[in-house]
């Protein structure tokens, strides 16, 4: 069996050796770009570019320029500042990536000799069909104006094609996931493995050279790796436009409608689907039979469906590592069903905490008008689980890089600088989601209002910035400014802003000098440098601090696993920061082992390897299950087997469901009085025999169902799915719901229901004793109506879920019913009361030895797994569940033959006896 693990980004990419680059460190030398225009020029008429054209500078991506500053993170850094930030190929300290990398915009980066990405970008308007741009251009061309072209330097990236070049580790994509995959691997637990992903670089410049088969050979061999290539202009629309500016706003609350926004949404939309199809395209190509298929993050959510639909036996999972956000934020997408169904083509999918499954399950009930329990998504063939499940570090690997010399080189020099001063860390990429700004005005807060603190503490924030966010780092700027003019003298900087990313050396050292960290993320799936912080703090470095204080915000995934250990925070209540901080540094030495301790074991337990292992088992499980369930591996009745168990026995029972069983489906707006007459004969002729016992369930009421089967004596029957009770041979109702509850939730669901229903034109409501249903069915705008049965039901269930009531949408209604009475309770009490009236017979431990139930429902559902727990645990001898529907089942078997077949096996049942 192979995993295939499916991201965004390969864990490596490729570094080119171009002319004249004289390298230490077996590394090419990456000269700063050049301001100067050169005006050589090269007749390509003649001869090809050759790669040692002393004519010929190819343009190679610069390294990021040292930001002055006075402090001396950056001293003697230069090209190792980029370099040390990556795990490097040799060593055992070298087996890790960090866990929340802060990478380059694609096409950007600055630490490897990579082409210039050749898209133009934003996406060009006329992608859209309805765009006539490409008809004026042309009509412009006939009349002789000429139109500006851009300069894509053809010539010059062809050298690229023809470079030596070298496989080195990448510099984006997910660290978590790749400590996982490696802890996975050392510790035995993935034995197979093959990435699919891009190498993370421009690759147009390459063109159809034997060299991109070379790569993509080389790694597939070497590097158990897939590559998939990308039109530069495909991956740019789908990475730099939609996911940067569409998904990931989105996703952290953020909707991209301001003023400003960048968001070419219906541009960048075909270039997301183009780049899912790809991945898609190369996992099935791919693919055999047992594999697993395993896909990451906001960037290929389409990806499952699409393999789903080539492959529809494929194990397939896929894993959000970001927020999901609720169904309120989720539906102002465009695409939101699209993106939903795309996932839905997994078996399982997994997110950090429980928080983002509930909207998940949430939102696909409301826009896809669908039954989500708390498991899953039941879909109209087969059932979606659903699991929260958090991701870690790795300690074995995060603890061997601890010993690198360097770190405790760094740990020195900072303790010897800040000596007699408290340490705030901070490590944060500079956008709105990551609440730097809010976290610099708590911390100016601080010092007003606790000036004794001034002189004695440090904040140390080190940020990444991106060129979309001038606004925001020049309102940070501002902040750093003022707090410094401030208080700050020749011997004393309160506050230490780098706005650059540091080594990784760098970073553990800061992490373990460190008195407290402070997180003030406004939305985050999971900081897991928080957990890289706890573990650092161990004390394993005598004579350096350990045991440091936690402040992170109450919006991030990690909070939900820490249990309240840590200085919980709301980042925009900017006193709570303030005082949060104030907690921090002067918390006492047991106070802060305390909590230490359960932060640590926290963090011990939710490992990258045990979120590896337990994601795949659990993925495992859930695939035989649901295989199990589907129609097509459930075996036919058989019906001769059936007739042996049924003359073997003595003691018989039937429970039957009515509607689509028993009887065709009637109008619902119609109270049959009738059934047809061939059911009651076949439920007479069976209860001719003593020793059978039929019961009769339903959604309809206990008035119905009396007229329905008054020809049939001595039959027991269920009502409203299970809320009411008629025993065999009794003529008697039994209500087994509380009567006064039932009144209560019913008048606040009803007065929920009429807001609908005066808003959808068509739909009507049908109250039951028990149950209310909201029926849309004959609306003639059925898309509207759709929407507004599913926001009928999500407001349901969240303003009566106390009320112990859900809505569940089925085909064209919606149900409203009780959730502890069911057709499941209603078989249970049948069960204990055929037990206490039967007679004393010793060697009997049930009071029957042949159960048969038979249904074609979601509600049926429930009854056929109490049936099948009987015969598992030994209790009924000879149990028999059939399903008619073509959903997938817990029944043991399915008849393809409808009512039709039903009513056949009673009759031949009874003619048995």
């Amino acid at each position: 069996m192979t995993v295939f693990v499916v991201s965004l980004f390969l864990p490596h990419t490729i570094n080119f050796t171009l002319p004249n680059s004289n390298s230490p460190r077996g590394r090419p030398a990456i000269p700063r770009r050049s301001t100067t225009k050169s005006t050589t020029r090269i007749d390509t008429s003649t001869k090809q570019p050759s790669l040692f054209d002393p004519q010929i500078t190819p343009p190679q991506t610069p390294i990021a320029d040292i930001v002055d500053h006075d402090e001396f993170f950056a001293q003697n850094e230069n090209i190792e500042r980029g370099l040390n930030h990556f795990p490097k190929q040799e060593g055992p300290r070298s087996t890790i990536a960090p866990s929340d990398p802060h990478s380059p915009a694609w096409g950007a980066g600055r630490v490897f000799t990579q082409p210039r990405s050749r898209a133009s970008s934003p996406p060009p308007a006329d992608i859209l069909k309805h765009n006539k741009t490409v008809e004026k251009a042309k009509a412009l061309g006939r009349a002789g104006v000429r139109q500006p072209q851009l300069d894509r330097s053809d010539s010059h990236d062809r050298v690229f094609a023809h470079a030596d070049w070298t496989v080195v580790p990448a510099d984006q994509g997910n660290g978590g996931l790749r400590n996982a995959v490696q802890a996975a691997v050392r510790n035995g637990k993935l034995n197979d493995k093959i990435w699919v992903g891009t190498l993370g670089m421009p690759t147009d410049a390459l063109g159809d050279s034997q060299q991109k088969q070379d790569i993509e050979d080389k790694l597939a061999t070497e590097h158990d790796s897939l590559t998939v290539f990308c039109k530069d202009s495909d991956f740019d629309g789908h990475y730099t436009h939609y996911c940067k500016q569409i998904l990931w706003p989105v996703f952290h609350y953020q909707i991209p409608d301001n003023p400003k926004s960048k968001a070419y949404e219906d541009h960048s939309w075909i270039y997301y689907v183009k780049v899912n199809q790809a991945f898609a395209d190369k996992i099935v190509k791919n693919w055999k039979r047992g594999d697993v298929i395993w896909v990451h993050d906001y960037h290929l959510l389409l990806v499952p469906a699409m393999v789903r639909k080539k492959l529809p036996d494929a194990k397939i999972g896929f894993f959000l590592h970001v927020a999901f956000p609720s169904s309120e934020v989720f539906r102002c997408l465009a695409v939101r069903k699209e993106l939903l169904e795309g996932m839905l083509g997994a078996n399982l999918i997994g997110f950090q905490i429980h928080e983002y499954s509930r909207h998940f399950l949430q939102t696909c009930s409301r826009l896809l008008c669908v039954e989500a329990t708390n498991d899953g998504v039941q879909l109209d063939d087969r059932f979606v689980d659903v699991v929260n499940l958090a991701i870690g570090i790795d300690p074995v690997a995060l603890d061997l890089n601890r010993d690198d010399p360097n770190v405790g080189e760094w740990m020195a020099t900072m303790q010897e600088r800040y000596r007699g001063k408290k340490l705030i860390v901070a490590r944060d990429k500079l956008d709105h989601v990551r609440g730097v700004r809010q976290k610099l005005l708590a911390y100016e807060l601080f010092l007003n209002k606790y000036p004794e603190w001034r002189d004695r503490v440090v904040l140390i924030q080190v940020a990444t910035s991106t060129t979309e966010q001038a606004e925001l780092d020049a309102t940070v700027s501002d902040i750093v400014t003022r707090v410094n003019s401030s208080w700050a003298n020749l011997a004393y900087q309160p506050l230490v802003y780098l706005k650059q990313d540091i080594s990784y050396p760098q970073y553990l050292a800061l992490l373990t000098v460190a008195d407290a960290l402070m997180i003030t993320s406004q939305r985050e799936g999971m900081n897991l440098t928080s957990h890289e912080y706890l573990f650092c703090q161990d004390g394993k470095f005598e004579g350096h601090n350990k045991n440091g204080a936690l402040i992170l915000s109450e919006f991030t995934g990690s909070s939900s696993v820490f249990g309240g250990n840590e200085l919980s925070v709301n980042p925009w209540d900017y006193r709570q920061c303030a005082e949060a901080i104030k907690d921090a540094l002067e918390m006492d030495d047991a106070e802060k082992k305390m909590r230490w301790d359960n932060l640590y074991a926290a963090i011990m337990h939710h490992t990258a390897e045990h979120w590896f292992t337990a994601f795949l088992t659990r993925l495992d499980k859930v695939y035989a299950e649901q295989h199990r369930r589907n129609t097509v591996s459930v075996p036919r009745l058989s019906i001769n087997m059936l007739g042996r168990q049924y003359q073997q026995s003595e003691r018989r029972l039937f429970i039957l469901d009515y509607e689509g069983t028993l009887a065709s489906w009637g109008s619902p707006n119609d109270i049959i009085l009738t059934s047809p007459q061939r059911t009651l004969d076949v439920l007479n002729d069976v209860l001719q025999d003593e020793r059978n016992t039929v019961y009769v369930m339903s959604g309809r009421q206990p008035e119905e169902l009396d007229r329905l089967f008054k020809r049939v004596p001595n039959l027991g029957l269920i009502a409203e799915n299970g809320c009411f009770l008629k025993e065999f041979g009794s003529n008697k109702w039994v209500e087994m719901a509380d009567p006064v509850k039932m009144r209560e939730w019913k008048e606040s669901v009803e007065g929920i229901m009429h807001y609908y229903q005066e808003r959808t034109p068509g739909s009507w409501i049908e109250p039951r004793h028990c149950s209310l249903i909201f029926h849309y069915k004959s609306c003639e705008d059925q898309e509207g109506a759709s929407r507004q049965a599913g926001d009928c039901a999500s407001h349901i269930n969240d303003a009566c879920e106390e009320q112990r009531v859900r809505a569940i949408p089925i085909e064209g209604a919606v149900i409203v019913e009780p959730i502890d009475w069911s057709k499941g309770t209603a078989a249970m009490t049948i069960f204990e009361g055929l037990k206490r009236d039967m007679a004393p017979n010793v060697g009997h431990d049930s009071p029957v030895d042949f159960l048969m139930v038979a249904g074609d429902g979601r509600d049926d559902e429930v009854i056929f797994r109490w049936a099948n727990d009987l015969e598992r645990d030994g209790i009924v001898k000879n149990v028999t569940t059939v399903s008619l529907g073509m959903r997938n089942t817990e029944a043991g078997c399915t008849l393809t033959q409808g009512v039709t077949g039903v009513l056949t096996v009673l009759q031949k049942l009874a003619m048995l006896s």
